[in-house]
């Protein structure tokens, strides 16, 4: 089969891609700078960037399955996504797997992400749309400086526990559903098995890298701000603080099945995903 993974250099679709290729499957990987990059007999470097939206949709004619997702850091998800939906729809594309967010369903009709399904939903494409819960790789990435420097997991979540997914387990998700049909048209809620409050990732932290890491409950002013600080856009902090919100309000606490229904697997644990990953915080 022939995919094509839109944002390939991110930690999902290059994920997707590896067992894709695993599998045999011919890759057309999404990124802005094509050139840079090494094809094979299993995958081809192709342009797709979120800032020249209109651009590289042609691959679209070469391709069986379609994974969509929107760039970190950005917010207008449906004016970069629609095209490639669009384009899908006059070709007759096969399959698009979306990737959005956990309660994406349950957001206002024309929020970016939720206007982008809705486009997909009633597009007459077959479809699969999958929404994961934050993912457990947040903690050596966004929130590592705070844990390796001060020895703090700063966020504003509270007591509030949620269902950390792995992004090795949402890959192995797309994997089968740009490669089967047997779920089309329907939407999942991507969780880990396990629901675990701030306090509790810390302490798993702190037990697997013998230092004690301390979770600090900060303002969510204090978080945006920080965000800002760090590079990301006044829309996209402003975004990840309403988000952090719903995580605080109990909104991430679910847990779902989705994972070993559609792979066959368990999905990680965190424990596993720390013990995978202890030397990221040393």
């Amino acid at each position: 089969m022939k995919v094509f993974l839109y944002g390939a250099k991110g930690s999902v679709s290059s994920g997707i891609q590896k067992l894709l290729q695993k599998d045999g499957h011919k890759v057309f990987a999404g990124t802005r700078n094509p050139e840079s990059e090494t094809n094979s007999d299993l995958i081809q470097w192709v342009f797709a960037d979120a800032k020249q939206v209109s651009q590289g949709l042609e691959i679209l004619d070469s391709v069986e399955s379609v994974f969509l997702m929107s760039p970190p850091g950005l917010t207008n998800q449906y004016e970069i996504l629609a095209p490639w939906i669009e384009k899908a729809k006059n070709i007759n594309l096969k399959k698009i797997v979306l990737m959005t967010a956990m309660g994406v369903e349950f957001a206002p009709q024309e929020s970016p992400f939720r206007k982008t399904e809705i486009l997909l939903e009633n597009s007459g494409l077959n479809w699969n749309i999958i929404r994961p819960n934050w993912f457990m790789q947040n903690f050596h990435t966004y929130w590592l400086e705070g844990i390796k420097k001060d020895s703090k997991l700063y966020f504003p979540g509270g007591k509030a526990k949620a269902s950390f997914i792995d992004v090795k387990d949402i890959a192995n998700v797309a994997k089968v559903l740009l490669t089967t049909n047997e779920y089309n048209n329907t939407a999942f809620t991507i969780t880990g098995n396990e629901s675990l409050s701030h306090e509790e990732v810390a302490e798993k932290i702190s037990k697997v890298t013998k230092n004690k890491i301390e979770y600090v409950d900060v303002d969510p002013s204090a978080f945006e701000n920080s965000l800002i600080n760090a590079g990301l856009s006044k829309d996209y902090a402003a975004f990840m603080r309403m988000i952090a919100q719903a995580l605080k309000d109990g909104h991430a606490e679910a847990i779902t099945d989705s994972v070993e229904k559609i792979t066959g697997s368990k999905p990680n644990s965190f424990s596993d995903y720390v013990n995978e990953n202890a030397k990221a915080w040393n």
